[in-house]
């Protein structure tokens, strides 16, 4: 009988669909490399979320182990290659968290624009500061994104009632564009250059560079605003926080981090940027919605040896 680890907290509708398909689970969360390392030998499958980091000495002590899941799209937290080097699979669930993320960020995205975090906690505090808060219109304004996977997709639907102009920057556009005509695929510095909001919705840089250096924010609009809930390392905080002190765009809104947890960084305390902590996908919905692919693609594969969004 196969045994899989459980090693995030996710909804038990995974433990349940492995104990249907006569998989022994055990749920084990919070655990260190060393702890894994040392129980990492019992199991035919794993299965995280974000929390856990898989790396290349637990992957080498899993001597058993067949399959990795990831709960969510991205795998940074799994080091892919050397799974692939030890004969092991690795799947994740593109789509589950798209709707949860793209939410995200047009909530950061309205935040932003009608300054809501400093309106509640001035009111919060008795301090009426109407007159001090002048937001800005979503309407009519150009948004660019910048990647068009689930995400992008989902972001570029929800603006739909807004009568933006939507521009897009993404390689895969072109060949299902006649799929999106409501979006206009153009290349990176036009994108920066005419958009008043640009959201991320990318893959990192496979050398780890920032997307975005200084050059680029001169080019924007001085009216402009940075939204990233796609990967922490796509803007380097520094240039970013730069960027805004010297007036070369209006504000950010940042949900990912370079170092997470995010216990200190330089954007810390700056009034323009507003900061949540990687919660883009944690809702209740969508948390069950990656359980429950997850565990499906683990169980299909361990027992009847079906691949499904693997990397």
């Amino acid at each position: 009988m196969p045994k899989v680890l459980i090693a995030d907290s996710m909804s038990n509708v995974a433990q349940k669909i492995f104990e249907k398909n006569n998989i022994t689970v055990d749920i084990k969360t919070g655990l260190s490399e060393d702890e894994i390392v040392k129980i990492i030998s019992e199991y035919d499958g794993m299965v995280v979320r974000s929390a856990t980091k898989v790396t290349k000495k637990i992957i080498e002590a899993a001597k058993k182990l067949k399959v990795i899941g990831r709960a969510g799209a991205g795998v940074d937290n799994i080091d892919v290659s050397v799974a692939k080097e030890n004969n092991m699979i690795v799947m994740n669930t593109p789509g589950g968290n798209a709707n949860a993320t793209a939410e995200h960020a047009f909530a950061l995205i309205m935040s932003v624009l009608r300054k809501i975090p400093y309106a509640n906690e001035t009111t919060h505090k008795g301090q009426w500061e109407k007159k001090n808060i002048k937001g800005s219109e979503l309407s009519k304004k150009t948004l660019g994104i910048i990647g068009f996977g689930n995400v992008g997709v989902r972001l570029s639907h929800l603006v739909k009632g807004f009568d933006m102009e939507i521009l897009v920057n993404s390689k895969s556009l072109e060949s299902r564009k006649k799929d999106y005509p409501h979006v206009k695929n153009v290349n990176f510095d036009e994108l920066i250059s005419k958009s008043d909001i640009i959201s991320f919705h990318c893959k990192a840089e496979k050398d780890g560079k920032p997307l975005i250096t200084k050059e680029h924010y001169k080019k924007m609009k001085p009216s402009a605003y940075i939204i990233n809930a796609a990967r922490g390392n796509i803007i380097d905080e520094k240039d970013l926080n730069d960027a805004l002190e010297n007036n070369l765009i209006a504000g950010a809104a940042v949900d990912v981090f370079s170092k997470e947890p995010a216990k200190e960084n330089i954007l810390f305390n700056n009034p323009k940027v507003i900061l949540t902590p990687h919660i883009a996908a944690s809702t209740s919905e969508a948390s069950i919605v990656v359980a429950e692919m997850v565990a499906n693609q683990i169980a299909d594969y361990l027992v009847n040896g079906v691949k499904k969004n693997t990397l």
